[in-house]
């Protein structure tokens, strides 16, 4: 074979290797994490309908006639009961994705959603709003588990070159499925009175589409390998993702890994809280996941509407208005995509927050001077659109491969509970605490957030290391000069971060 077609055929082999990264991709996210953002944005539109049915159904049982608050009431419970699914998912998610492994815990995670659009589109015929109440509970498990899960399966199986962008895939998919949540509950579609229990419904079809395709794709090589022992399937799963060559680098740097995991078994949340090796990595998840939630992104989208309509625009336009907004999420995250692997995190992560920072300070002067100018809404306008954008450039994509990143195999799975459980734990108390923040607060109720994206953004700046292109043990090293408080002098494997759980270096302080 001549050198021009061992370039052909290379360059070919390349192109079967990257469609099958991509399509084991999509497969895992159209059923993962795509449902977050669906399932967060197909209630919009259903709000009237189901509180209507809410209130026809307590009247046809006992005859009683719902106070506006208890209809509220009962709503809210709906919409809240999500977030509290989604806790109950990120917990089970570390044990699931031990025993089952990463893959089969994603085919099992849709046990639980298909209960859901079952109870869902039956609710109706049944006269009974507590199934919707039950359904939301199961899906919010569903998500629970695939956060967590997902964004862990990716980064055990993309090459370390391309590590952070297919990672970050996870909140490309997150935002699409807000989009296409928002288009699917439109008027014209599902978003209708006589349909509302089918677009409840209509997320069943990513998960059949995951559960046709996800078993056709290998298990995480890191799994395989460090948690089963099982170094062919590992080489199987490599060849199947990266082709025929399997690179030496990277196999040796996995069974390095191998060999520091061996006699120990995955650690479970309550060790990591007392465990020093990875007290700054534990410290660092645990604020960023936090300022997700907190950074009111989310409560962006529920004041975009009253924005929209004091911008002037007609009620029945709001709803197409509204997409821009999810529109502007899934842009940034793309941008984000390409731009991590040339940025980095770190620079991603802190200039996502201080951007957000500085729209939060012209949002609350938009909203201080409303109704004086009247460009004002229209500036409004603008902070909502550019406020998403910044957050999705980075805090909602970087957020999730860090547990994959820097923590080892034997913490990563609990690592991720408890960013998970953090992250919903935020999103159910700001689902709850935010009207009362607008009430109290008025036109400065983003100040909080505001201050929440600076603080952030300096704990990033001053703490967090730069991850990209580096290994475990690199990564390891860098925190371990943050846990120790010392720099390592003389002990060799202090420097390279090749030390158990515990263990402090025996290493001259400088």
């Amino acid at each position: 074979m001549t050198s021009h077609e061992q370039r052909d055929a290379t360059s070919e082999q390349k192109k079967g290797n990257v469609r099958t990264l991509v399509l084991m991709i999509t497969s895992a996210a159209v059923g993962g994490t795509l449902q977050y953002g669906y399932n967060l944005a197909i209630m919009n539109a259903p709000t009237v309908y189901i509180q209507n049915f809410v209130n026809e159904t307590v009247q046809k049982r006992w005859g009683i006639q719902l106070e506006v608050y208890q209809i509220t009431l009962i709503w809210t419970l709906i919409v809240s009961i999500f977030s509290l699914g989604g806790l109950a998912g990120a917990l089970l998610a570390g044990p699931m994705s031990i025993h089952f492994g990463r893959k089969k815990t994603m085919l099992l995670n849709n046990i639980f959603l298909m209960s859901s659009a079952l109870l869902a589109v039956t609710s109706r015929k049944a006269q009974s709003f507590e199934m919707i109440i039950i359904s939301r509970y199961l899906v919010g498990i569903n998500v629970g588990i695939s956060m967590n899960v997902q964004p862990m399966y990716f980064g055990e199986s993309a090459p370390k070159r391309l590590r952070g962008a297919v990672a970050l895939s996870s909140s490309v998919f997150t935002s699409f499925g807000l989009v296409l949540g928002q288009v699917i509950g439109l008027r014209e579609v599902l978003g209708c009175e006589p349909c509302w229990q089918y677009l409840l419904a209509s997320n069943a079809v990513p998960g059949f589409i995951q559960l046709l395709t996800l078993p056709w794709f290998p298990e995480s090589p890191r799994y395989l390998l460090i948690d089963r022992g099982d170094q062919d399937a590992c080489l199987k799963a490599l060849q199947r993702l990266r082709g025929c060559e399997v690179q030496k680098e990277e196999l040796d740097e996995m069974l390095q890994e191998k060999a520091e995991f061996e006699g120990r078994r995955a650690q479970r949340p309550w060790e990591l809280f007392g465990d020093h090796s990875v007290r700054w990595q534990l410290i660092s998840v645990a604020i960023i996941s936090s300022a997700m939630q907190l950074c009111g992104n989310d409560s962006i989208y529920f004041y975009a509407s009253y924005i929209f309509q004091e911008a002037g625009i007609p009620v029945e336009h709001i709803q197409y208005a509204t997409i821009g907004t999810g529109t502007c999420e899934f842009t940034a995250c793309i941008v984000c995509n390409l731009l991590i692997e040339r940025q980095g995190r770190r620079l991603l992560l802190m200039g996502g927050f201080v951007l957000m920072t500085g729209w939060t300070i012209v949002f609350t002067v938009a909203l201080s001077y409303q109704h004086v100018a009247h460009w004002m809404p229209y500036l409004s306008m603008g902070c909502v659109f550019t406020y998403i954008l910044s957050f999705g450039i980075g805090p909602a994509g970087v957020t999730g491969i860090l547990p994959t990143e820097i923590f080892n195999q034997a913490a990563r799975p609990a690592a991720y509970m408890i960013a998970g459980s953090l992250m919903w734990l935020n999103l159910f108390l700001i689902g709850m605490i935010f009207p009362f923040v607008v009430s109290g607060l008025g036109q400065f109720c983003f100040v909080p957030f505001g201050v929440v994206c600076i603080l952030t953004a300096l704990y990033i700046g001053l703490v967090l290391p730069e991850t990209k292109g580096k290994t475990l043990s690199m990564i390891t090293s860098e925190f371990h000069r943050l846990n120790f408080h010392k720099k390592e002098k003389s002990d060799p494997k202090c420097k390279a971060g090749h030390y158990q759980p515990g263990e402090i270096c025996h290493s001259t302080a400088l």
